[in-house]
């Protein structure tokens, strides 16, 4: 098998990264355009009953950092600056949102935002790495 791990252990970092920008990518169409069953005004409302305000500018804010960012971290573009601005809303989410109710997120706990978070932290201090527009230009941001 180590022939097989030599040949493919340079698709893991890849992978992690295009996963990660993909999957945060509909939560972002979600409070942008109202996609997947939500609502961006409940979504404003629910911020401002957490006391982010103003709701509606931070609300599309998320949205653009959740979609835009997601892509340009799938592609591995920019790929400092969108995981560092990922890594500032997931932080904000399971500190603000999730913290109250515990670690799992069964419960709606920080799990799932806590991972996202150190994931974007991670690429904020790596970069794109190989099979990213980053490397490919020849620029890490």
């Amino acid at each position: 098998m180590g022939g097989l791990y030599d040949a493919t252990s340079k698709y893991a970092v890849p992978l992690i990264r295009v996963a990660t920008g993909l999957i945060l990518m509909p939560h972002g169409a979600q409070k942008l355009f109202g996609m997947f069953g939500s609502n961006p005004d409940a979504v404003a409302r629910f911020f401002s009953k957490i006391g982010l305000e103003p709701a509606e500018l931070l609300v599309m804010a998320v949205g653009l950092v959740e979609f835009f960012g997601g892509l340009l971290l799938a592609i591995g573009f920019l790929t400092r600056p969108a995981a560092a601005a990922i890594f500032v809303v997931l932080t904000v989410a399971w500190f603000k949102v999730h913290l109250p109710n515990g670690f799992f997120a069964g419960a709606n706990g920080i799990e799932f935002p806590l991972l996202w978070s150190i994931l974007a932290l991670a690429f904020v201090l790596r970069g794109g790495g190989e099979y990213s527009v980053d490397q490919k230009i020849g620029k890490e941001f």
